[in-house]
């Protein structure tokens, strides 16, 4: 079986945008669904809904992989689940290293979906001796003074970090000396590493601080409308002015303070 560390994927070097990697994980989802239901083939508009993009873009992104529908018939399902599968090199063996066996890890550990994507969990590591050969997932957990030999014995080319966030970029700095040139980032915090290495972050934390601005202003919204409409019926008085805080003025505060940065509140 081919690994990841004689095999990488071909997108960079047949020129296809970032964008539209990005977007190929969507459509195979969509697609793996529609395989599973035994649908044969899908039309672009009924693939771009299910993948939540338009159809005009899904056709563009499609082009890229050389891939073009019949008129009338639509793709084919199961041809398209394994052009894009060879394509992001899900069709190979990827060795994969987790860092970090806390809560997170340990959940990341019983994931199902990294072997049915073609990703193998090889080894889960801790920095805690307590947790060396305890059972997670069905596998023993093994201690970070052995990262390197983990990596080298199984061709690891890419590394999950589930650590707190101080402890993060050293991991992610052994990783990278001992060989692995992808990570995928959970710990609260900003990687520094050398060209070359491909880092994807998951911040779950401002993933909600994003919703929450999201769902602030939808009651703000509503509660603009609801004043609006009292206004016009009742001859209710209108909203109470904002008034910025001491030592700022409106125009500053609306740029976000005197230099007009927003200032942006992080979690520990």
């Amino acid at each position: 079986m081919a690994t990841g560390r004689t095999h990488r994927p071909a997108t960079r070097s047949r020129g296809i945008p970032e964008a539209t990697v990005a977007r190929l994980p969507l459509y195979l989802r969509a697609l793996t669904a529609l395989s599973e239901r035994s649908v044969p083939t899908v039309s672009s508009e009924e693939l771009a809904a299910a993948a939540g993009v338009n159809s005009a873009k899904l056709r563009k992104d499609f082009s890229y992989l050389g891939s073009y529908g019949t008129r009338g018939v639509g793709y084919d399902v199961e041809y398209l689940v394994y052009q894009i599968s060879r394509e992001l090199g899900l069709t190979q063996d990827w060795p994969v290293v987790i860092v970090g066996i806390g809560n997170l890890g340990a959940a990341l550990a019983n994931y199902g979906g990294f072997s049915a994507r073609g990703f193998r969990v090889a080894a889960l590591i801790d920095a805690d001796p307590a947790m060396a050969g305890k059972p997670v997932a069905g596998m023993a957990v093994q201690h970070t003074d052995d990262l390197e030999k983990i990596i080298s014995e199984n061709g690891v080319s890419i590394g999950v970090i589930a650590t707190p966030a101080g402890a993060a970029q050293q991991v992610s700095e052994r990783l990278i000396a001992a060989g692995v040139t992808s990570i995928l980032n959970f710990a609260p915090t900003v990687l520094s590493v050398p060209e070359g290495v491909d880092v994807r972050k998951v911040d779950l934390s401002i993933e909600l601080q994003i919703l929450a601005f999201h769902e602030q202003r939808k009651a703000g919204e509503e509660a603009a409308a609801a004043a609006a409409g009292g206004s016009s019926v009742g001859g209710a008085a209108p909203a109470a002015a904002v008034v910025p805080p001491a030592g700022r003025t409106t125009a500053e505060q609306r740029k976000g303070g005197p230099e007009g940065d927003v200032p942006a509140v992080m979690p520990a």
